[in-house]
């Protein structure tokens, strides 16, 4: 079991729905890329939302992908997509099935 993980979430700003949704296909695609990255969702809430939910064996693995490409799109576009900067917490799974 991956016991550490990001989530990261965003609310987009109306009418960036679809681009906010082609941003996460897209960071789905690249997270494939990073070794280190074991779990990577993208997910659509209500209201707006948006969420990224990763996991990962270490924390060398995650601070490389805190500190790659997908991180580094993702505050590229900030501005453009949502309506405030995205909300992005450390943290551990303590449960899985």
């Amino acid at each position: 079991m991956s016991k550490l993980a990001v989530y990261g979430r965003m609310k987009a700003k109306p009418g960036k729905e679809a681009d906010v949704e082609a941003f996460l296909k897209q960071g789905a695609t690249m997270a494939n890329a990073e070794q280190g990255t074991v779990n990577w969702f993208g997910i659509k809430e209500e209201d707006g939302a948006y969420s990224v939910f990763d996991t990962f064996e270490t924390e060398a693995a995650r601070d490389a992908h805190l500190n790659g490409e997908i991180a580094k799109a993702l505050m590229a576009k900030a501005d453009e997509l949502f309506t405030e900067p995205p909300q992005i917490h450390k943290i551990a799974v303590i449960a899985e099935k």
